[in-house]
């Protein structure tokens, strides 16, 4: 039984008894039924505008080099297919993707409003990130031009220099091959700390507590309650995994000092 109905039968109940206590409850319920469909109907809008302009933006930066590689776009394709998008979501993700391509594209608005749409919440927007790093790192390569839009989208984002640099650091660590599930075991020391967001000055509870506040931050349960998309999840477990593997590398290293 949910607050609003337990509030709602005791105020119904001192205002008129029995009688009042149902109304009373009858109107609690009513509420938290209308606000459970307003968070639902919200989480599901950030989810279905995640993941539209996850594609127009990655349309866009595969792009910038001034061509779309074969293998850019088989990337996408099989984003589609790791990602479980069903038909319909597959023909918008396209659509979002073609879209992206176009000249008239503006991609400072489309970033603008991913980052209306999520509030600005941190581990969302670096997952959009990771994502994008997927595509554009298909071909073995990043172009410069790929790079310095990558970093312009970071920076619409609302991510501050020090934060790109972290974001980096995860990334060439991870998988960024649309194939990748698992945690790359060659992240560097001075990597591994960038991405924990700490110095190596960082005292050993400095590190642990970096360490578990990013995975409860990036925890896939709490992003999908923010709005990532389900068929985003095992990005969201990719990110966890160059999390611990950061801390693994970092404690492996201490250990061995001592």
């Amino acid at each position: 039984m949910s607050i609003a109905i337990l509030i709602g039968a005791f105020i119904g109940y001192l205002a008129g008894k029995l009688p009042g206590l149902l109304i009373g409850a009858g109107i609690g319920w009513w509420i938290s039924r209308k606000l459970r469909q307003s968070v639902v109907g919200r989480v599901v809008g950030i989810q279905h505008q995640f993941l539209e302009s996850t594609f127009a933006v990655m349309g866009c930066i595969c792009k910038a080099d001034g061509h779309i590689t074969r293998d850019e776009i088989r990337t996408a394709e099989m984003l589609f297919d790791r990602l479980h998008l069903n038909g319909e979501m597959r023909e918008r993700a396209k659509a979002a993707f073609n879209r992206g391509k176009s000249p008239e594209f503006d991609l400072d608005a489309e970033v603008a409003t991913i980052r209306r749409v999520t509030g600005g919440q941190r581990a969302l927007l670096q997952v959009f990130l990771q994502v994008q790093l997927a595509a554009i790192a298909a071909d073995g390569q990043m172009h410069e031009a790929e790079h310095t839009m990558l970093l312009r989208v970071a920076r619409g984002l609302g991510f501050s220099e020090a934060e790109i640099q972290q974001i980096e650091a995860m990334l060439r660590g991870g998988p960024h091959q649309a194939g990748g599930s698992q945690a790359s075991s060659g992240q560097s020391l001075e990597d591994a700390y960038r991405v924990l967001g700490i110095s190596e000055e960082a005292s050993d509870a400095e590190v642990k507590r970096a360490y578990r506040k990013l995975m409860s931050e990036n925890h896939p349960d709490k992003l999908a309650g923010k709005g990532l998309p389900e068929s985003m999840r095992e990005m969201a477990k990719e990110r966890t995994a160059e999390i611990s593997n950061a801390y693994e590398v970092i404690r492996k290293q201490r250990e061995s000092r001592a």
